[in-house]
């Protein structure tokens, strides 16, 4: 086993979504475990935020993510929401690497979306409509990060295989 990843599914999404599904393929592929929660009760609290439980969302990755990185090598990996509180739990703990998927680099009522300093590869699209192309190419330049700008929105549907092909890399890089 090279380590652990956690895929985060995006706000109304889920744990059997498209992309993250096509992540997890990639680490069993390359010997690494995984695990992908469910945020959807969360998501559903839309009394807390327009967005549902955000702080929950953070702390059930939190507890998720402490634990298995006590184990070893420990990946995290998102998409929209996903990404964004994926990078803000990387801060918390001893992460190996990043990977964000039209990652919401800026959120009303949020500060910039924090990230820790490790190899962090991201997919965007040139067309997304919730979060504009140029906030991720500031965002991921200031980071040093491999960024993928592709034709597509926000939700990269035309785009699972090159953002599983990106992950791979990733994690190729890391084993």
């Amino acid at each position: 086993m090279n380590g652990h990843c956690i895929l985060s599914h995006g706000f109304e999404s889920g744990p059997d979504a498209t992309k993250v599904t096509a992540l997890a393929d990639v680490a069993e592929r390359f010997g690494w475990t995984h695990e992908r929660p469910d945020y959807t009760d969360l998501d559903a609290r839309r009394e807390v935020t327009p967005l549902g439980d955000v702080p929950a969302r953070i702390a059930r990755l939190q507890t998720l993510a402490q634990a298995a990185a006590a184990r070893g090598p420990l990946v995290l990996a998102g998409s929209s929401l996903g990404a964004y509180i994926s990078g803000y739990v990387s801060r918390q703990l001893p992460v190996a690497g990043l990977f964000l998927m039209a990652p919401p680099v800026v959120m009303e009522g949020a500060p910039p979306m924090p990230a820790a300093s490790v190899p962090t590869s991201i997919i965007h699209g040139w067309h997304d409509e919730l979060i504009p192309a140029a906030q991720v190419v500031e965002w991921a330049g200031a980071r040093d990060a491999r960024l993928l700008l592709v034709n597509d929105a926000h939700r990269l549907s035309d785009h699972v295989q090159a953002s599983a092909d990106a992950f791979a890399a990733l994690l190729a890089a890391l084993s």
